[in-house]
Order: structure tokens, then C-alpha cells, then sequence
């Protein structure tokens, strides 16, 4: 017998790494794994237009309303240790975050409850039909009962 060493596959290591490529191939493909990687996609793009939104819009009224200036809104904390510079909490960047959160967690709950009432008209609408074996099961259950009231 000879020693499998360096780069030489033996034909059974080979098939191994065809089934695991294979494997690998039908997970990629599946429709629910690129129906994830869509929604990632556009849930990035709309996090970005409701940040811009927030960020832009939405926090520079509530600042006019309350007057505060959410983008210099910050709380400076002492210096530690020697450093040059004091730092600071900005909590205005803090509440844009906050609010972007909710905005985009309500939008997402909105999606979802349409979707799941999409879906639950679309199973409401259409029974399954009964497969071959539960067909022949119900002929067996009405010959039985036309022969029990037969009396046979």
C-alpha cells in the first residue's frame, strides 16, 4: 500500500469533497437563502434612508420644537489620567439612534403583520388537497360504514 502524502487525493477523499460542494451548492441556491440575502440588502439601504431621514429631518424639528441641537448635544466628562482631550456623551447622536431604532422596528412590525395576513388569507383560501393515500383511507371508511349499515 502506498501513502497518501503531499497534494494527491485518493478517489474516495475526492467524492467526499464533491458531496460537500454539492451540499454547499443546494444551501446557497435555495429560494429562502437569496430571499435573506435580498432582504438584507434593502433592509441596509432603508436603515441608511431612515437614518438620513432622522438624522436630517426629523431630529432638527424636535430641536426647534424643544430648542436643542441634537448634532452638538453632548455632556463633557472630566479629564482621566492625562489625556489632552475631556470626553463627552453625546447624547444627541444617542436619541437619532433611539429614534431611528423605533422608526425601522415599526416599519419591520408593520411588514411582518401584513405579511403573516397575506399569508394566512392565501392558506385560508386554498385547502390542501388530500393526498392518494388519505383518498384511499376515506374509500375504506365509506365502504366500511356502508357495510356496517348494510348489515352485512
Amino acid at each position: 500500500m502506498s501513502e497518501n502524502t503531499g497534494m494527491v487525493k485518493t478517489n474516495e477523499e475526492l467524492k467526499k469533497m464533491k458531496k460537500f460542494f454539492a451540499e454547499f451548492k443546494a444551501f446557497a441556491v435555495k429560494g429562502n437563502m437569496i430571499d435573506m440575502a435580498v432582504g438584507i440588502i434593502v433592509g441596509g439601504a432603508f436603515t441608511a434612508v431612515i437614518t438620513a431621514i432622522v438624522t436630517n429631518i426629523i431630529t432638527p424639528l424636535i430641536g426647534i420644537l424643544i430648542g436643542v441641537d441634537f448634532k452638538n448635544w453632548e455632556v463633557a466628562l472630566p479629564r482621566l489620567y492625562g489625556s489632552a482631550e475631556p470626553g463627552t456623551l453625546g447624547i444627541g447622536l444617542f436619541l437619532n439612534s433611539i429614534i431611528s431604532f423605533i422608526i425601522i422596528a415599526f416599519t419591520v412590525f408593520v411588514f411582518v403583520k401584513a405579511l403573516n395576513r397575506f399569508r394566512s388569507k392565501k392558506a385560508a383560501e386554498a385547502p390542501p388537497e388530500p393526498t392518494k393515500q388519505e383518498l384511499l383511507l376515506m374509500e375504506i371508511r365509506d365502504i366500511l360504514k356502508e357495510q356496517k349499515d348494510s348489515g352485512a
